[in-house]
């Protein structure tokens, strides 16, 4: 059929910051899909976090039309972003492409996420076209990043594409060598229909809206389709395409890219990477099922004013409807009463969660620190636990092991940065694996470390010690046997649970250190004294006192007996001590903020 020759489907991947948001715009104003004034900067990043960020969070599909040597061509962009903690949006949008863009920048040359996801087109068989950008700022350095993409990935210096997408320079040439080099979609319309779910967003009106790349057959109007890993059964409301506003049609042939509304009203009932098809001709070959991802950070969520728990749930309820790898669980702590222990993806997925609540539902929230999940066997029991917060670890008498995640992270780094990046590893249990050339003064150096020392910190650290030009990617392994103590906080020996924490044993009593003496400056003097200890078990493993206020009881004493003023002093040393064994003492939040922060 001709109109499938006419058809393109490709995506941009790159490293996080790389424009590829910004070449979709020039692609998207090139081929007439935006007109020139109303075209704004990221068209396709639609959420105001994306914008504000600069980082594409949710893949996007839009349809241009571009005519070239004479015939009209279709091609369908799949925008998708770049940051490590969403490469499962990038995976998932791989499956509907025959082609990716390579887009690296000319001033940063390779880098650990260029890394990640052309591993990932390579594993999905797609024609993969390098293309350097941002030729023209003063940075660029050509000559170093077509070395690295020599050393990096074999590719030849006349494969290598350059443009500058901010003033547009050879963004038409190279649109015009996607359609010579990429494959047309393979196919064909006289076979049942087969299509993959690559994507779903939610929509209040219409419910969930499905993105579909049609393999084989047609989709229509009113057909009722089959998604076959769920086996459910939906009459189809509407079929269209994106240019990039929704454009209404009567059907999708194979090869084609675009969306359909069936009245879903609970994103839980889809299944992205199922296979969709006709339930009254169903295709014979289901496509795999994509490898769900599971949270790997887990921290709690928590309203500052208890009553504003029912308007979270609300909210929480609502934006799992829209990212369906978000999870979330009710939980109670002492001192922040209800709330929820949520699932995250990562670092910035947890954040970008936590910060669309408290703008697109007016929230405050107190966050607790983050932890992973560890798996735990008890002693004499198969099973095996999920463990995600110190309150769920049981005594220590019972438990045959711990497991916890460890990842493979990559680290690309200026050479002189090697030694300090070795350090930090090290003292972060890590076990160094490999490490690589790319061009003169830059080096790929490859760690197993635990997720649980990667989650807070270790981003920013490695930052700061190499002036900002390292860049950093990880991606799950294994579970290890590993030694993990819970250390409980104590108040005048009296235990709270909100502050207590899951720590290797290696690392147990400087954790304690710093957190018995950071509580030490944080809680204010009350009237007797107070007590602060860390513990294992029974074993106190850091303690620190914040004395009493004194109140001179002897003030109106003035001359005569001393055994007057010994009463009085003895009088009041008793009350303390009453005090001191029935009183509540008082954290502030400030306090508890500063040590989750911690």
């Amino acid at each position: 059929m001709d109109h499938q020759k006419q058809i393109r489907n490709f995506c941009i991947i790159a490293h996080i910051d790389h424009g590829k948001s910004t070449l979709a715009d020039r692609f998207l104003e090139m081929t007439g899909a935006v007109n020139k004034n109303k075209i704004a900067e990221q068209m396709l990043d639609d959420m105001d976090l994306e914008k504000e960020r600069g980082i594409t969070i949710k893949a996007k599909a839009v349809r241009l039309n571009f005519k070239y040597n004479n015939q009209d061509y279709i091609l369908n962009l799949i925008d998708t972003p770049g940051h490590v903690d969403f490469a499962y949006e990038v995976a998932k949008s791989l499956k509907a492409c025959e082609c990716a863009i390579l887009l690296v920048d000319a001033s940063q040359g390779v880098e650990a996420q260029t890394v990640a996801n052309f591993n990932l087109a390579l594993e999905a068989n797609l024609k993969i076209i390098p293309v350097l950008n941002k030729i023209d700022l003063p940075g660029a350095d050509i000559p170093r990043s077509k070395n690295e993409l020599f050393d990096a990935f074999g590719f030849k210096e006349e494969e290598i594409y350059l443009i500058s997408a901010k003033d547009g320079k050879g963004t038409q040439e190279l649109l015009q060598r996607v359609i010579e080099e990429t494959p047309a979609p393979l196919g064909d319309i006289d076979k049942p229909l087969r299509a993959v779910l690559f994507d779903s967003s939610y929509d209040s009106y219409r419910g969930v809206v499905l993105f579909l790349r049609v393999f084989d057959g047609k989709i229509s109007l009113g057909d009722t389709i089959l998604l076959m890993h769920q086996n459910k059964s939906y009459r189809v409301e509407e079929v269209g395409v994106f240019l990039p506003q929704a454009q209404k049609k009567e059907s999708l042939f194979c090869g084609e890219v675009g969306y359909i509304c069936c009245n879903i009203k609970n994103p839980q009932e889809i299944d992205v990477g199922d296979t969709v098809t006709s339930s009254t001709n169903p295709t014979k070959r289901p496509f795999e099922r994509y490898t769900k991802m599971s949270p790997m950070v887990f921290c709690g969520v928590f309203p500052s004013a208890p009553k504003d728990y029912p308007a979270l749930r609300e909210a929480i309820e609502k934006l799992k409807l829209s990212d369906p790898s978000f999870t979330y669980e009710p939980d109670t702590l002492g001192a922040l009463g209800h709330g929820f222990h949520c699932g995250f993806l990562g670092l910035l997925h947890m954040e970008i969660v936590q910060e669309r609540l408290q703008r697109e539902y007016g929230l405050d929230l107190i966050p607790t620190s983050p932890n992973v999940m560890y798996k735990l066997e008890r002693k004499g029991s198969q099973e095996v636990e999920n463990i995600a917060s110190p309150h769920q670890l049981p005594d220590p008498s019972c438990i045959e092991q711990i497991r916890e995640p460890f990842v493979k992270a990559t680290i690309i780094s200026p050479i002189d940065g090697m030694e300090s990046l070795c350090n930090l590893a090290k003292s972060r249990r890590g076990e160094f694996v490999k490490m690589d050339y790319l061009g003169k003064d830059r080096l790929s150096i490859i760690f197993n470390l635990p997720l649980a020392e990667i989650i807070v910190d270790f981003y920013d650290k490695i930052k700061s010690l190499t002036k900002g030009y390292a860049s950093f990617d990880y991606e799950f392994i294994e579970y290890r046997k590993t030694d993990i103590v819970k250390i409980d906080i104590l108040f005048n020996k009296k235990k709270t649970e909100a502050f207590s924490l899951l720590v290797h044993r290696m690392k147990a009593e400087s954790k304690a250190r710093a957190v018995v003496d950071r509580f030490k400056e944080l809680i204010p003097r009350q009237m007797y004294e107070v007590n602060i200890q860390a513990a294992i078990g029974a074993k106190i493993i850091a303690s620190a006192r914040v004395s009493a206020l004194k109140k001179n009881v002897t003030a109106k004493c003035y001359g005569g007996d001393i055994t007057r003023k010994r009463k009085l002093w003895e009088k009041q040393k008793e009350g303390k001590k009453r005090m001191k064994q029935l009183g509540n003492i008082s954290v502030p939040q400030s306090a508890f903020l500063e040590v989750l922060k911690m």
